[in-house]
């Protein structure tokens, strides 16, 4: 599944990298479809993922009924990411 879409990042007090963009709710009822068959446990789905030039792995987070990507340092680094900043993200399930 590749899901595409613009995120606003948020700051979140959960696991660490603490921001996070946040899925609109059409990709997130496309995720929660087959959310079942590709967990490896608690909601938690792995993807790989595209922010600006940057690549990389993550899991998705499940909350409120949708998901999170997890910006990772190393990505808010390479795309000089910052809580508010509007992302364009590409997602491979």
């Amino acid at each position: 599944m590749h899901l595409e879409f613009d995120a606003e990042v948020i700051e979140w007090r959960g696991p660490a990298p603490f921001l996070f963009a946040v899925m609109p709710e059409p990709q997130s009822a496309e995720l929660r479809d087959i959310a079942k068959q590709v967990t490896y446990g608690w909601g938690c789905i792995p993807a790989s993922a595209e922010v600006g030039d940057t690549a990389f792995t993550t899991s998705l987070f499940p909350r409120g009924g949708g998901f999170l990507v997890p910006m990772k340092v190393a990505v808010q680094r390479a795309e000089g990411i910052a809580l508010g900043d509007v992302v364009h993200v590409r997602l491979t399930i």
